[in-house]
C-alpha cells in the first residue's frame, strides 16, 4: 500500500457576479478525524489560521476569528463540511472526503468566495502552516 500524499493544489479562480471564488485541493495523509479537528475546532484553528475567540460548532453558530473578524457558521456537517462566513472577508468552505478507497488520508476541497475588489488572501502560506500543524 502506498503512503497517502501531502499536496496543495491551487485551482482556477473564477468570477461569479460581484464575487471572486478561489479553489484549492488539499491532500493529507492524516485521517478525516484529525483534519476535521484542525479545521473545525478552536484548538485546531489556532494552530494554523487564527485564534477563535468565539466558536459555536453548529449551523448558524457564531464564530469570531482574531484578526479576521466576526461571522457565522453557514454550513456544518461533522467530519464532512465546515463553512464560515466572516464579515468583510467572505465565505470559506472546507469539504472533507476520505483520500483513498481504504479510508487512508483526507482530501479537502476548499473554496473562498469574496468580494471582487478585495485582495485575495495568501492561502498557500496558511495551508503550509496547516500541513505543519497536522504533522505535530
Amino acid at each position: 500500500m502506498t503512503q497517502p500524499t501531502r499536496s496543495i493544489e491551487e485551482g482556477a479562480t473564477e468570477i461569479r457576479g460581484d464575487a471572486q471564488v478561489a479553489h484549492y485541493l488539499l491532500r493529507f495523509p492524516q485521517p478525516v478525524e484529525k483534519v476535521w479537528a484542525a479545521l473545525a475546532t478552536p484548538e485546531g484553528l489556532q494552530g494554523w489560521l487564527a485564534i477563535a475567540e468565539v466558536f459555536e460548532p453548529r449551523l448558524g453558530g457564531a464564530v469570531t476569528l482574531r484578526g479576521l473578524g466576526p461571522g457565522r457558521i453557514t454550513a456544518w456537517d461533522v467530519e464532512r463540511v465546515a463553512e464560515y462566513t466572516v464579515e468583510g472577508r467572505g465565505r470559506v468552505r472546507f469539504h472533507l472526503e476520505p483520500g483513498a478507497p481504504d479510508g487512508t488520508g483526507t482530501t479537502v476541497r476548499f473554496t473562498h468566495e469574496f468580494e471582487r475588489e478585495r485582495e485575495q488572501p495568501v492561502w498557500r502560506a496558511r495551508f503550509e502552516r496547516l500541513l505543519t500543524a497536522l504533522d505535530a
